[in-house]
């Protein structure tokens, strides 16, 4: 059975026994992606008054009492493991990457579930947009950007986006598509020259990897849900736990039950 075929239940296991460690996009077709952030309650208001300051990057599609790990919208799931990897901050080491934080798990932590746009890649397919990053087997490319955020007390800083080329054509009809999905970052937040928005060379990403861009092709930039790592990372806390840019956690909301359209 290929990877976009399997539910999210048989994605968890593989993930828990070691069986899969890789990004997820094109994975469980049907099904909604989200970003993760996990960090002490005495800092989650705060994060969630940022989140809803700045929806097109962290539109929260869950969040979790204290010390919970099991999603109240994707049950039977384990925060604590079943992502392919998690990306732990602390102020001592910096960013370290793990493939389990049952270890780091304690009964202050407070886990969101934010909206990803892996979840409206599978609409663009079927509606004969390409994904480059999906086609060529990498993770997509994400850029830091001079576009800012509202900020939230501590919590202040720059949007990442995502980047997908398209030819104009297909533009038109990802705008459509995307427009439908605001709780997974919506319609794009730039088009064209990346410079107008900081990027200065759209072959070396800041995270994921590159992808080929064919002539007659114009980058399309979607507001990403790595936003909110470099947010924290300035808000200067001591400890947080992400998800490692591109290897998302998949849910059990169904792609359709998040569209507006």
């Amino acid at each position: 059975m290929r990877m976009n075929e399997i539910n999210p239940e048989e994605l968890w296991k593989k993930i828990r026994e070691g069986n899969w460690s890789k990004p997820t996009a094109g994975v469980c077709d049907g099904y909604a992606q989200g970003n993760l952030v996990i960090l002490p309650k005495e800092e989650a208001l705060e994060f969630m008054i940022f989140a809803k300051r700045n929806p097109k990057a962290c539109p929260m599609i869950d969040v979790l009492e204290p010390g919970e790990f099991e999603p109240l919208k994707s049950k039977g799931a384990d925060l604590r493991r079943d992502v392919p990897l998690y990306r732990v901050y602390t102020r001592e080491k910096g960013f370290s990457t793990r493939d389990s934080i049952e270890d780091l798990w304690r009964r202050d932590l407070v886990s969101f579930v934010l909206g990803c746009s892996f979840t409206f890649e599978a609409e663009l397919l079927r509606e004969g947009v390409p994904v480059r990053h999906i086609e060529s087997g990498r993770n997509v490319p994400m850029f830091d950007t001079t576009i800012q955020c509202k900020p939230a007390g501590r919590f202040h800083g720059n949007m990442v986006v995502s980047m997908r080329p398209m030819k104009g054509k297909d533009i038109i009809k990802a705008i459509e598509i995307t427009s439908k999905y605001p709780e997974v970052h919506g319609s794009p937040v730039h088009i064209g020259d990346p410079g107008e928005i900081g990027i200065k060379d759209l072959q070396r990403p800041d995270y994921g990897d590159s992808v080929p861009i064919h002539e007659g092709e114009i980058p399309v930039f979607w507001a990403c849900g790595v936003t909110p790592q470099n947010v924290l990372k300035n808000a200067d806390l001591d400890f947080f736990i992400t998800h490692s840019p591109g290897h998302m956690f998949v849910t059990k909301i169904k792609n359709s039950d998040l569209s507006k359209g």
